[in-house]
């Protein structure tokens, strides 16, 4: 199954979600696909959709999902990255009246380079192309976020010890 969020944007994200429509209506996606479309207005003809889920039922939909979808929202991305899914991000762009600027677009690409974790997608001509390699594309990649709480926590834990010390 794939899984689909556009978040909760007020702006719609038509553009993504007639191509999911798309791809599956054309037989190129064969699995079952469920969108979260929020506020877009193209209503899917292929696909389960909804406006909006319930976050709990999102969190189940995305650890059920083969291949998690998102647009470029930081709590659309990350809870997917949470449960140990790579998702692919495809940023919402100023352009097309998604969203205000392209903010999306630059901190997505910022964070998958930095953490080598996220499929950005800012071409969706290139969407297609991406699903259909979706486990060869997330073979090479880490599987969770890198973090450095680890760390962090064993300095911090010897820094309070040490202020406890006679």
């Amino acid at each position: 199954m794939i899984f689909v969020t556009v978040g909760t944007h007020e702006q719609p994200f038509n553009r993504l979600v007639k191509e999911i429509d798309s791809l599956k209506g054309n037989g190129v996606i064969s699995e079952d696909v469920i969108i979260q479309t929020g506020f877009s207005t193209y209503e899917p003809l292929f696909c389960e959709w909804s406006k909006l889920y319930p976050y709990q039922e999102m969190v189940k939909k995305v650890a059920d999902a083969r291949i998690v979808i998102t647009h470029g929202g930081p709590s659309s991305f990350i809870m997917p990255l949470q449960i140990g899914k790579i998702p692919i991000v495809v940023p919402r762009k100023k352009a097309f009246d998604e969203h205000v600027n392209d903010h999306q677009v630059e901190f997505a690409k910022a964070v998958a380079e930095r953490q080598g974790n996220l499929i950005v997608v800012e071409d969706i001509g290139d969407l297609k192309q991406t699903i259909l390699n979706y486990d060869n594309i997330v073979g090479a990649m880490p599987a969770e976020m890198k973090s450095n709480n680890k760390n962090f926590n064993c300095k911090f834990e010897k820094i309070v010890n040490s202020l406890f010390k006679p």
